[in-house]
């Protein structure tokens, strides 16, 4: 264990990055004294900055001479120029995963994992818990839209936690409870097989231990494969879902009619309440499932959970609405998985059935784009109108004949679908040929999020 007292000072490697600025904010609020590095200014870091961390930009050697400890980035290997003038003082090094333990040592952990919907069902949680006073700590993979901040330490016992499988890890961590959305293959560069990511969950989920309580979609066959399995090794397991009959909580009598989404729900059949969501579609009805029981689990009744659903707002490129333009609504969307895609635009035609529906998609990485080709040129059939942009390469390099411009031309045969070269590109594009009423639906876990204010901010 990492000795985090008030005054430790600890230098974060990628300090700007989604997970490691979401523990400094959490070692800022303990008292720790923080520093870190990032080759590029971000507006996460100079929020740290704002703080009180001490942010340097670019890499150097000496940017870690003061430090206590060192806590990298993945993205970083053992050759870099802080990882080796660390080492080379004594300092220890350590990664996210063999970190966490020591951050979250003394918690009621709850963790929620899944390749798809850990992030919005980890800030309904969370959402739920402060509007019932339980005031919990967290940290979650984007900026939460009713806090405006992906961490923070609270004063209540619980530290709810978005649990990436991404390296493993998740298997950092030592939940009290536990929550699997979904498990279905996905980052390829890492898990070589669907089988291989299967095992990573199913070691997250013994971490629990005997007294843990694993909350599991039983929608999701990989997930309600687990809940199964504990069920069977004597742990405790429940399970949710809109399909499954014997979910140990359902909703039913879903409405997806009106602005909001509304939905009863049930827990061995007894109606408990009804729910009024802001956000569209039947995955975040079964992410505010997941929330609603794992708060009742933390004594939150299905009633004032439900209440608090009714003002929770999306996190931060989560169907995000960005603003509108002469009719054309502008959503911004994390989603970098095929199923992610479709549920996605499935959601926007239940919520917008009048408007035509637009999908700008930047597809994240190359050996995700090779994996799931087939599968990305199938989901964008609830768009009317497709616009892909060149991938967004992250740590990667180029595959031979994996381009967006070659999956666009085969996409072609089933739909309307373009490639932009650029982001100028789509923008002058979308300005020559859309139409009112219509959304504008972009895909991006990379940087094509700007495309939302390059076409709001140009002339109409």
């Amino acid at each position: 264990m990492i000795p985090l007292l008030p005054g430790a000072r600890i230098h974060l490697i990628g300090i700007g990055g989604a997970g490691l600025s979401a523990i400094a904010r959490i070692l800022l609020e303990r008292g720790c004294a923080v520093s870190g590095s990032d080759l590029q200014a971000s507006e996460s870091a100079e929020r740290l900055a704002a703080a009180g961390a001490r942010v340097f930009q670019g890499h150097q050697a000496d940017n870690v001479a003061e430090a206590d400890a060192v806590l990298a980035t993945s993205a970083v290997g053992d050759d870099h120029i802080e990882v080796v003038s660390a080492r080379a003082r004594g300092i220890p090094v350590f990664r996210r995963k063999a970190f966490m333990r020591s951050l979250l040592q003394g918690c009621d952990t709850i963790a929620v994992a899944g390749t798809h919907g850990k992030t919005t069902t980890t800030s309904m949680i969370i959402h739920i818990l402060e509007s019932a006073g339980k005031n919990p700590s967290y940290i979650v993979g984007g900026a939460m839209g009713n806090t405006g901040k992906n961490a923070a330490v609270g004063r209540g016992d619980s530290f709810v936690i978005e649990a990436d499988e991404y390296g493993n890890m998740f298997h950092g961590l030592d939940p009290n409870l536990a929550v699997v959305t979904s498990v279905e293959h996905d980052h390829p560069d890492f898990f070589q097989s669907p089988r291989e990511l299967s095992e990573a969950f199913e070691r997250f989920v013994d971490l629990l231990g005997r007294d843990g309580i694993l909350v599991a979609c039983a929608d999701d066959a990989g997930a309600r494969a687990l809940a199964d399995s504990r069920r069977l090794s004597g742990g405790r397991a429940l399970s949710y879902g809109i399909t499954c009959a014997d979910a140990d909580w359902q909703a039913t009598d879903l409405d997806f009619s009106g602005p909001a989404t509304r939905f009863t729900v049930r827990r061995q059949g007894i109606a408990l309440g009804e729910v009024s969501l802001g956000l569209p579609g039947r995955h975040n009805v079964l992410n505010a499932l997941a929330a609603l029981s794992v708060a009742n689990e933390r004594g939150v009744a299905v009633e004032r959970g439900a209440a608090a659903l009714s003002s929770f707002l999306a996190t931060a490129r989560r169907f995000e609405i960005r603003g509108a333009r002469a009719g054309v609504v502008v959503v911004d969307d994390y989603a970098h998985h095929p199923t992610e895609i479709r549920v996605n635009l499935q959601a926007a035609r239940l919520r917008y059935p009048q408007h035509q529906i637009w999908a700008i998609w930047q597809p994240h990485t190359y050996s995700r784009m090779q994996e799931f080709w087939a599968d990305f040129a199938a989901a964008f059939q609830d768009a009317d109108q497709v616009l892909v942009t060149p991938i967004y390469a992250a740590r990667e390099s180029p595959i031979d004949g994996v381009t967006s411009a070659a999956l666009v031309a085969e996409m072609q045969s089933r739909q309307p679908a373009a490639y932009a070269p650029s982001f100028k590109d789509a923008v002058d594009l979308l300005n020559r040929s859309v139409r009112a009423p219509a959304v504008l639906l972009i895909f991006s876990a990379g940087d094509a999020n700007i495309i939302a204010d390059m076409y709001l901010n140009s002339p109409a």
